[in-house]
């Protein structure tokens, strides 16, 4: 120690209007307010839900799992807008014949992503999301590519899809 006594590190002296400190319960076991082993039952798991006295604990523990599974919804979707219409090009030069009843399906396919993008917060749009990787997937009969990333992105919509229900319940 360099210090004084009275300035030591480990010292706590408890502010009589700051209320107990998070961290000062949970080094002492057995103390009923006294923090879960990791791993173990929490207050919510004893009775099936919240403790009373305790304001609704949020099972994510997001401020907003609403928003935040719109934003997925809506970020995927336009990800695969800007995948669908960066792909024409290269699909052109390396993959052969791409015709123009393809390409004008890759555009309609990004604009569909890209208002579906907008529209996350309507009820209808994760149904409207997953029917646009069926039509993703279809186009694939005008090209085998289309198939590709239809199926690469019916993956990744099914992974959202598992995360919305996961977060929301």
């Amino acid at each position: 120690m360099t210090g004084p006594v009275g300035e030591r590190p480990e010292e706590v002296v408890p502010q009589p209007d700051a209320g107990p400190r998070a961290d000062a319960t949970a080094d002492r076991p057995g103390r009923p307010d006294s923090a879960p082993a990791a791993g173990g039952p929490g207050p919510e798991d004893a009775g099936g839900g919240p403790v009373a006295g305790e304001p609704g604990v949020r099972r994510s523990g997001l401020r907003n799992p609403e928003k935040a599974v719109r934003g997925l919804g809506a970020g995927t979707l336009a990800l695969e807008a800007l995948v669908l219409l960066l792909a024409i090009q290269p699909i052109r030069v390396v993959g052969g014949d791409l015709g123009g009843a393809a390409i004008a399906a890759i555009v309609t396919l990004a604009v569909a992503c890209v208002v579906l993008a907008g529209r996350m917060g309507r009820p209808w749009a994760w149904h409207a999301g997953t029917a646009l990787q069926g039509l993703l997937m279809l186009s694939g009969l005008l090209h085998w590519s289309l198939l590709v990333l239809g199926v690469i992105f019916a993956l990744v919509w099914a992974y959202a899809l598992h995360v919305r229900r996961v977060i929301l319940g």
